[in-house]
């Protein structure tokens, strides 16, 4: 029970951890943008932050929803990406709680922080009678209205195309894996053979002590 709650909460450290860095270096870049480039630009900015956690969102929940059965098929047709869709598909559950918790989280607040930017810009550049608090408020509105309605809309679309979804993740997966020289998402197994031999032996240590207890019974 110990090493069970041990494993969750390093786990959530682990998350946590990733979330902190993945936020600071897309706040950090995405800030750098905005102030290089115009305020028209920088919604592009903000509309792109939203649009990866949309698109994370998708992933994450054809995960949990794709079956195994298609890409066990692929497997054996050596279609691309196939191997790496099975990982996926056996992994649900990290990779649902990476896209949709760690970057769904993230897109989040980077965009509420970017959305402030913008707020700070626009002010720049209205008449002293527009309220600051008005105009921040209908910003966060609309990206939050962006956000959740794109999760809304995209969530039947990640459940009823599943397994294309994961394969075209899994072979984006499949070309990183191919220059890099890396493995994503290493599945360990459960090792059968071991329990199966470990099986087989005590069932012919019991045939044999069977076999001896007929003989004693038999001899004179």
């Amino acid at each position: 029970m110990m090493l069970f709650l041990d494993q969750r909460l390093a786990r959530a450290v682990s998350v946590g951890f990733t979330t902190f860095v993945l936020a600071i270096v897309v706040n950090f870049v995405s800030k750098i943008l905005l102030g290089r480039v115009g305020l028209v630009l920088g919604l592009f900015v903000l509309l792109g932050i939203v649009l990866i956690g949309v698109v994370f969102d998708v992933i994450g929940t054809a995960s949990t929803a794709a079956k195994k059965q298609p890409f066990h098929a692929m497997a054996a047709k050596k279609v691309y990406g196939s191997r790496q869709a099975l990982r996926i598909v056996r992994s649900a559950d990290r990779v649902a709680n990476f896209c949709n918790d760690v970057v769904g989280d993230m897109a989040g607040t980077v965009s509420g922080a970017i959305g402030a930017s913008i707020v700070i810009r626009l002010m720049a550049t209205m008449p002293d009678r527009v309220s600051e608090t008005v105009l921040s408020t209908i910003v966060i509105g609309i990206i939050a209205g962006l956000t959740v309605g794109g999760k809304a809309w995209s969530k039947n679309i990640a459940v009823n195309d599943a397994e294309r979804i994961v394969l075209a993740a899994a072979r984006v997966i499949a070309g990183i894996e191919s220059v890099t020289g890396l493995t994503f998402l290493r599945h360990a197994r459960p090792n059968h053979r071991k329990r199966n031999r470990s099986g087989r032996s005590r069932r012919r240590q019991n045939r044999a002590l069977e076999r001896r207890e007929d003989e004693s019974g038999k001899a004179p």
